[in-house]
């Protein structure tokens, strides 16, 4: 329901003057707040009917009473976009007040942002109007933004011979260039530092670092969600851009097509590893940084989300002598890390294990890992070929691209390798026309092919951050079909309610959830399998067998880990 079908409730306003001030925030890119005041629907009744609409208390704010320290907790941008603001911290709650307060890209980007500060939050409605007020506490943290700029700028600008490129080689040299040790002496290096380190405490996997129309925007990946953290002055993007440049040892002076580089730093006694990629855009190059923490290392099965019955297939699959393993997914769906977790079950001191990957994104230790350059002509394919004369037992392939590769996995798989890939499908079922449709006879593929995982991410909840809501409606109706498809054997082990969970914030989980866990799919061979492949199935044709096994979707994996609590209904329904 929306407050203004509460205005309509209670008579608040009729049809018309409703519909006359939709008209009117339309015509004059108003707020329907503001179109709404100016029929005469005054500012207590809007904040009534948020109120009641949301179940959240309505808080006035006076004038000046939230601290220039305060302003700092949240980004201005980030407060201008989703129209929220900080009022400030009681009893241990951060106090927040929202002019839209179901708004789920508003509270999501707030999770995201207080996730940092160890903080549970208190939500409150506040008028449109009190809340562009407060917005203008944030002239002076832009002023002490540009101020604290300044002396960059100086040192950049037209009154200086040296060039942006020779300041910024002048900063690096003043720390460690042997590690690429971060130092914050120097302007532009602290910059960096502080968004690296800013990245490091919200969890980020990424950073991502973009000129637009007159600023530089500071983007963070949470959870597989990007949201703008830090806004910087336009001028400084060449100088930061050049900074990060010199510490993966890209050329500095090359800005039309995109390059890669990667770089170590030590933050707060961390050894952080930091995949860079440049592109070149309208406005400057984007940069973005993939950042990889050792002090994770690589996880194991079980905290990737494999149920117990997955576990078993995979490690009866993986203990085989030979054949070809096959992951598929979109980007950014954690295979790597998959494959990873199942390289770390392989005994590596008894069996030659190596790897072909693009890039390397964890050491480990007993994997003979190898980065493939294909500017130099050295691709999967090709390395792949001087694997074999590696005397191999295990092979690694980071990605199936193209028919020659797919060829040299099979072989090597027929000729008594197990291998191990991934390869871009919809679905797990998608694996087998594809390799058909690439050029490998399905004659090559029967005997070899032991399994393909299919597999999404979705963000995991916390235990003890979590609360009980009810399913209604469609909603119920839905998760009730869901669960009638999935085969007999699976439904006897998970007990269906009509309550499940979601996120709340706390001060040990400000966000709700924390990281994220796998949903899957496994089609595993078997006899009936490998005949029906020499017919040059179709992906329907594929899935029908293997629901004869007994799979089950990745769609129904994460129906069962909502009612086992792991993920929440909004998660789900992504999948």
């Amino acid at each position: 329901m929306r407050f203004t079908d509460i205005l309509l409730e209670k008579g608040i306003i009729d049809q018309a003057k409703l519909a006359k001030s939709l008209a009117k925030a339309e015509e004059n890119n108003v707020s329907i707040e503001k179109a709404l005041q100016s029929e005469g629907i005054s500012e207590e009744m809007i904040l009534g009917a948020k109120s009641e609409m949301s179940g959240l208390t309505a808080k006035k704010v006076i004038p000046g009473q939230i601290s220039f320290e305060m302003l700092k907790k949240i980004p201005e941008e980030a407060a201008r976009q989703y129209r929220f603001i900080p009022l400030g911290v009681k009893e241990g709650f951060l106090e927040v007040g929202m002019v839209d307060p179901v708004d789920l890209e508003a509270k999501r980007a707030l999770q995201f942002i207080v996730s940092r500060m160890n903080l549970p939050i208190k939500t409150f409605i506040v008028s449109e109007k009190d809340y562009e007020d407060a917005l203008e506490g944030y002239k002076g943290l832009g002023g002490e933004v540009s101020r604290a700029l300044g002396d960059l700028e100086m040192e950049l600008s037209g009154e200086s011979s040296v060039s942006v490129a020779e300041a910024i080689q002048a900063d690096l040299s003043k720390g460690d260039v042997k590690t690429n040790k971060i130092v914050e002496d120097a302007p532009v290096t602290k910059i960096v530092a502080v968004i690296l380190r800013h990245a490091l405490e919200g969890k980020a996997s990424d950073i991502h670092i973009e000129a637009v129309t007159d600023k530089v925007k500071i983007r963070f990946r949470v959870d597989g969600v990007l949201h703008t953290s830090i806004v910087l002055p336009l001028t400084i993007h060449e100088a930061i851009v050049s900074r990060i440049k010199i510490l993966t040892n890209m050329k500095i002076d090359e800005k039309r097509k995109p390059q890669d580089g990667r770089f170590e730093a030590r933050i707060e006694g961390r050894d952080i590893d930091f995949r860079v990629s440049t592109f070149p855009s309208f406005f400057g190059e984007k940069v973005v940084i993939r950042i990889l923490d050792r002090e994770k290392g690589v996880k194991t099965l079980e905290e990737l989300g494999f149920s117990p019955d997955h576990l078993k297939v995979v490690r009866e699959m993986i203990d085989k002598p030979y054949g070809l393993i096959l992951l598929t997914g979109p980007t950014g769906s954690g295979k790597t890390t998959s494959l990873y977790a199942m390289i770390k079950e392989l005994d590596r001191e008894a069996n030659n294990v190596v790897s072909l990957e693009d890039p390397i994104e964890y050491n480990i230790e007993g994997l003979n890992q190898s980065q493939v350059r294909p500017e130099i002509g050295y691709d999967f394919a090709s390395g792949l070929r001087s694997i074999l004369r590696q005397d191999p037992d295990v092979i690694m392939v980071g990605e199936i691209r193209d028919k020659e590769t797919a060829a040299m996995a099979i072989h090597a798989a027929l000729t008594g390798h197990l291998v191990f890939s991934t390869l871009h499908t919809n679905s797990a079922s998608g694996v087998v026309p594809r390799l058909i449709d690439m050029g490998v006879d399905q004659y090559l593929i029967a005997p070899t092919l032991l399994m393909v995982i299919g597999q999404r991410l979705v963000k995991s909840l916390c235990p003890e951050s979590r609360k009980e809501v009810v399913l209604e409606g469609s909603f119920k109706e839905m998760a009730k079909n869901e669960f009638n498809k999935l085969p007999e054997s699976v439904k006897s082990k998970i007990t269906t309610t009509d309550k499940v969970y979601e996120g709340v914030s706390s001060s040990s989980c400000p966000m709700g959830s924390r990281g994220r866990i796998g949903a899957f799919e496994i089609i595993y061979k078997t006899p009936e399998m490998e005949n029906l492949i020499l017919k040059k199935p179709s992906d329907q044709d594929i899935l029908e067998e293997a629901r004869k096994q007994g799979m089950i979707t990745i769609k129904e994996d994460g129906l069962i880990k909502m009612f086992n609590g792991l993920i929440s209904f909004e998660e789900f329904m992504k999948l």
